[in-house]
């Protein structure tokens, strides 16, 4: 996938970072960067949801708070429009794109692309950007099994250290396919964990706060080193399907305090 800046023509959207969220004040220099992509739809050509957007805003704030110390800065990507749009795939690509705006910005610091939804599959598929250190896939749209399609690659995670979180009761996403998609990583990449959230949907509101909570202790991780949680930490190192069913306790949040 080519990085070059994506400028839109004649009138044309183009791809643009956000401010970045919760850095009023002062702050120590950047160590690190995550850039949230929310979710979009498989076919469309209309512009990126606002409320797309909102949604994406918890998760940055909450990875901002805990990552403050380390000079951690996020960033929702606005991209040109809400659609995947088949092999075009546009969302991956405006995620590459914002992948080489840190580091024309920021310089060489790691980034963590994180995404929900159809934002998931774009984090997902632009992993292999040089500048991308980690993956954190919540929910995430993958197409049907379809044996005439081409699979949903894996190679370009090779080297980051991948999360993939989805909701057991999700209607929307099959977390099967997300399961599958995460069986073939783990045979390229030993660096990726799957957790499932039992009882919630695809907008993993039911246990948010652990949901955020996990997200943190993964970033952190994975961006500035910090030790993993010991449910992270073995989902990791353990082989399928331990480590790619690993189940998000109740709790989670407060064990972490």
């Amino acid at each position: 996938m080519a990085h070059h800046a994506l400028v839109g023509t004649g009138g044309a959207r183009a791809p643009r970072l956000g401010r970045s969220v919760g850095t009023s004040g002062a702050a120590p220099a950047v160590g690190g960067v995550v850039l949230v992509l929310p979710d979009g739809a498989p076919e469309s050509a209309r512009g990126p949801s606002p409320l797309a957007r909102v949604a994406a805003l918890p998760l940055a704030r909450s990875l901002v708070r805990a990552g403050r110390s380390e000079g951690l800065v996020a960033h929702v990507v606005h991209y040109r429009s809400r659609g995947w749009n088949g092999a075009d795939a546009r969302l991956a690509q405006d995620a590459g794109w914002a992948a080489s705006e840190v580091v024309r910005r920021y310089g060489d610091v790691p980034v963590c692309l994180a995404g929900h939804g159809m934002g998931a599959r774009a984090a997902l598929r632009a992993a292999g950007h040089t500048a991308v250190d980690s993956v954190l896939a919540l929910a995430p749209w993958l197409p049907e099994d379809d044996v005439a399609a081409r699979p949903e690659p894996v190679k370009q995670l090779v080297g980051r250290r991948v999360l993939i979180v989805h909701g057991t009761n999700d209607a929307r996403t099959d977390p099967e396919l997300s399961y599958r998609l995460a069986e073939r990583a783990k045979k390229a990449n030993r660096d990726t964990c799957r957790f499932e959230v039992h009882t919630d949907g695809h907008a993993l509101r039911q246990h948010h706060g652990e949901v955020l909570a996990l997200a943190a202790d993964f970033v952190l991780g994975a961006l500035f080193g910090r030790p993993f949680s010991r449910p992270v930490a073995d989902a990791l190192a353990a082989p399928p399907p331990l480590g790619l069913r690993m189940p998000l306790a109740a709790g989670f949040r407060r064990a972490l305090r």
